[in-house]
């Protein structure tokens, strides 16, 4: 059996080469590193294809709702050319969404319609081309969901979900995915939406290099979440396992 990472930034990772080895000696096959505007969707292209340690990174392109605010027309232009002429170099859209997490962006209706705008760019492209989509989606779960509804997106996973039960049970009616992180160990919300999703819908990453209590997370850590998302389901690493990395290949079409 092997692991997927399915939500990196490894643009971000100190001692790259030395993680990726790492994570290759931990049984993780591929790693999945997502953009979060038009440079780091650049790097993932480029950085992608299979590593020396035979661990293969593909890439996933988009606009990180962080990225909303600053981004200018210019750089939105070039992502969209970017995305358009590389349709077969990527495998999802990603990372793109919404965040409503901080006061002074749930205050901003401005800044709130903004990161729609630039989403609903990102979900027409991810429906264009055939592409599942890596959504953020924290604070603002149940706009998220309708906005991907709305859109028509066949495939999506709702990255480190750790919204409301509602929401959740649609994303799942739907056919859609949430993904596990080591914060499954630990963060109430999150491990109470890892154990109501079935795990037909559920996908592993660690959302590297993010800090989890403190320590900083590398793609071999994907064993963390295999570890926490096998204990609140009450079933064996190696069936977890197997059946996440199924969803893995079956989403992301790996």
């Amino acid at each position: 059996m092997v692991l997927i990472d399915t939500h990196a930034h490894l643009e971000d990772i100190k001692d790259l080469d030395g993680a990726l080895k790492r994570a290759r000696k931990a049984k993780v096959l591929a790693v999945i590193t997502v953009g979060s505007d038009y440079e780091t969707s650049l790097w993932a292209l480029r950085n992608s294809g299979e590593h020396s340690s035979g661990l293969r990174v593909y890439p996933a392109l988009g606009i990180h709702p962080w990225s909303a605010s600053s981004i200018n027309a210019k750089d939105l232009d070039a992502l969209l050319e970017l995305m358009h002429k590389n349709v077969e170099g990527y495998v999802a859209v990603g990372e793109v969404g919404l965040d409503y997490w901080y006061r002074d962006v749930r205050r901003n209706p401005e800044g709130r319609e903004l990161q729609k705008t630039i989403f609903k760019e990102m979900l027409r492209i991810a429906v264009e081309y055939g592409k599942p989509v890596s959504i953020h989606s924290r604070g603002a779960w149940r706009d998220c969901l309708e906005l991907v509804v709305e859109s028509r997106v066949e495939s999506a996973v709702f990255h480190w979900f750790s919204g409301p039960r509602d929401v959740l049970d649609e994303i799942i009616d739907r056919g859609y995915y949430i993904s596990a992180t080591p914060a499954a160990a630990y963060s109430k919300e999150h491990r109470s939406a890892v154990k109501n999703a079935p795990l037909e819908n559920i996908v592993l990453e660690t959302d590297s290099p993010v800090s989890y209590k403190g320590e900083v997370a590398e793609p071999a850590h994907v064993t963390r979440t295999l570890k926490a998302v096998a204990q609140l389901k009450g079933l064996e690493e190696p069936y977890i396992e197997e059946k996440t990395t199924e969803n893995a290949r079956k989403l992301f079409r790996i």
